[in-house]
């Protein structure tokens, strides 16, 4: 089976989350990706606890059998990519190639990741570009450019126009409905 992990603080999961992952799945010939929302990430401050934003992820992926909720990071110390990528091929088998969707924002900071030289020996990078970010791979990476897609989404904006009481539109309607039955993201 083909498999991208696809992890992010999903604070909150949004219309361009989804369509990276699909996009992501048809450019690699995925059998399934993996929806992980980081537990206590080492370089974001989240807005929304765990469980809320797990929640969000579920019903995002509700009905979509190419997307996988997964808690694979819940209750973990800090989320690196690492560990993940690690008990993904434990628990899965270690044979099948591990895809990791990721934007060009963050692969452009892979050397200072926690046993970034594993994380490059032990993934296939799906690199999804950013306006304004170029990056260098490292020596064995094996990337894939995702350069045809490019949502200009912000999770800081939309917790924003949340706050202000709007409804945007690039959140889905199950995700908007729960966002509101639990007052997460309201102005305070």
């Amino acid at each position: 089976m083909r498999l991208g992990l696809f992890g992010g603080a999903f604070d909150p999961i949004h219309a361009a989350h989804l369509t990276l992952a699909r996009a992501a799945a048809a450019f690699c010939s995925l059998d399934r990706v993996l929806l992980i929302p980081a537990a206590h990430p080492p370089h974001k401050r989240l807005h929304a606890g765990y469980e809320h934003r797990y929640r969000m992820v579920e019903l995002a992926a509700a009905g979509d059998p190419l997307l996988e909720p997964s808690r694979l990071e819940a209750g973990t110390a800090c989320s690196y990519s690492i560990d993940t990528i690690e008990r993904v091929r434990r628990e899965r088998g270690g044979q099948d190639p591990l895809f990791f969707l990721i934007g060009a924002d963050a692969f452009a900071e892979i050397r200072t990741w926690v046993r970034w030289q594993d994380v490059i020996r032990l993934v296939e990078f799906i690199v999804v570009h950013r306006p304004g970010f170029s990056y260098d791979p490292p020596p064995g990476a094996r990337v894939h450019r995702l350069d045809s897609v490019e949502l200009p989404v912000s999770s800081t904006e939309l917790r924003r126009r949340l706050a202000a009481g709007e409804a945007p539109e690039a959140i889905p309607p199950p995700v908007l409905a729960y966002i509101r039955k639990h007052g997460l993201y309201a102005a305070r």
